[in-house]
């Protein structure tokens, strides 16, 4: 069975960017798109039993804004397969109920809710430190968002962070057809070992020269897997986060890796996803990689 590409829908600016991005995700990797809008409608219509034969007011809404959303897919690519459902749950809890059976979810920045002034939205948040699946925030400039840097950005961690990661970006890579920029951010300890002091110059090629390995052996799997895409390798001195989100300005897409500890029930994004999430100038992806 296909699984479909999920879009968490609420009427918002923000997640109808992210169904314009969804309609070009599905087409270039030929799978359907579902379309989801989640919200506890009873907790509006009061708790004495109505006897009309009218539908709740928040109900309607949450019809109009699948309809609205599906048409728009329809305008954007009328080939891309596209269903809706309108679920009376709590969003977090459905889209990450959804996750399990989706190729990806993909979500905007900031719901209907949310404080103008948040970088990311709560719910945006939840599902991309909880889904088994991997999950895209859209938010970026237009470049970004239309595809027209033609690279991808893949922050690479440790071996086994990075896996999932890894293979998600090849296969993001060569469903577009660019570039995918694969980046292991390192940096020298604050004190180097006393029984091999090193010249500061070669303590430096050193940790380049493991970082570089470290980089290929990441890579080398996947890059086999995907002969036909292009690879730029790139090992920067630096903290992770700052590295990426400089190099995000030139990217249509930023993949990074998040741990999933079985049995930890609380938010499970490291530093880098998190603050990926707030400030990246492209859509991101966190890949889960479970522990």
């Amino acid at each position: 069975m296909e699984l479909p590409l999920v879009v968490g829908v609420d009427g918002s600016e923000s997640s109808l960017g992210a169904v314009d991005w969804a309609v070009d995700e599905a087409a270039r990797h030929g799978t359907p798109l579902r379309l989801v809008y989640a919200f506890l409608w009873e907790r509006y219509e009061g708790e004495t039993p109505s006897y009309s034969l009218d539908r709740p007011s928040e109900q309607v809404l949450a019809e109009n804004i699948v309809d609205t959303a599906e048409e728009r897919v329809r305008r954007r690519n009328p080939d891309v397969k596209v269903s809706t459902e309108v679920l009376p749950e709590e969003a977090v809890t459905a889209l990450l109920h959804e996750g399990y059976s989706a190729f990806a979810l993909v979500i905007g920045s900031r719901g209907r809710g949310d404080l103008a002034g948040l970088l990311l939205g709560s719910v945006s948040l939840a599902v991309a430190a909880r889904a088994h699946c991997p999950v895209i925030v859209v938010r970026g400039d237009k470049a970004a968002l239309s595809g027209t840097h033609k690279r991808i950005l893949l922050g690479v961690g440790d071996l086994t962070a990075g896996s999932g990661a890894v293979g998600f970006a090849f296969r993001e890579a060569e469903a577009r057809g660019c570039t995918l920029d694969a980046v292991h951010a390192w940096r020298r300890p604050a004190h180097e070992s006393a029984d091999q002091p090193l010249r500061a110059s070669d303590a430096a090629k050193l940790h380049e020269m493991r970082a570089a390995t470290l980089l290929d052996e990441a890579l080398g799997r996947a890059a086999g897997d995907h002969p036909a895409v292009r690879v730029s390798r790139a090992t920067v001195e630096g903290p992770a986060r700052k590295v990426l989100l400089e190099r995000s300005g030139d990217a249509d897409l930023l993949i990074v890796g998040a741990e999933r500890r079985q049995g930890h029930l609380g938010l499970q994004l490291g530093r880098l996803a998190h603050t990926a999430l707030h400030h990246a100038a492209c859509p991101v992806a966190v890949v889960p990689q479970r522990v």
